[in-house]
């Protein structure tokens, strides 16, 4: 299972693999229970891939958010996304200190460490993005 194959569904809890393509959108699979359904063409859903960070320089990708996450926990669960605003504040930002703290909201950092948690259970342990074709 690749990390391009997993989505984030708008107004969906949890995360969710990519099965195929149907007439009115997607099947996906949540990744918590198993469980299929069809996502509508008209569900907002991501990638996350294609999602990033707001820091005080460039944007970052989630994926390498994720990385930060593994590194400083050594491969186990970060903290809980129903912690306390002010720890995950703390927790995030000893995780990615340069991130824009007027930009990003604790309701972003509850989604980053739940998806994480759920990525983890689900067995990843590597948060690559795609490989860019190479032009020869």
């Amino acid at each position: 299972m690749e990390l391009q194959e997993i989505l984030a569904i708008s107004g969906q809890p949890g995360l969710f693999k990519y099965v195929a393509q149907s007439t009115n959108g997607i099947i996906v699979e949540a990744l918590a229970d198993g469980k299929r359904m069809n996502a509508s063409a008209s569900s907002r859903v991501s990638a996350l891939t294609e999602i990033s960070m707001y820091t005080e320089g460039e944007d970052i990708a989630l994926a390498q958010v994720f990385t930060n996450i593994y590194n400083y926990t050594g491969g186990k669960e970060a903290i809980s996304h129903k912690e306390s605003p002010e720890k995950l504040k703390a927790y995030f930002a000893e995780v990615l200190p340069e991130y824009d703290r007027e930009r990003v909201h604790v309701s972003d950092i509850k989604k980053v460490f739940a998806w994480y948690n759920a990525l983890l259970a689900a067995g990843f342990t590597e948060f690559k993005l795609p490989e860019e074709p190479t032009e020869e």
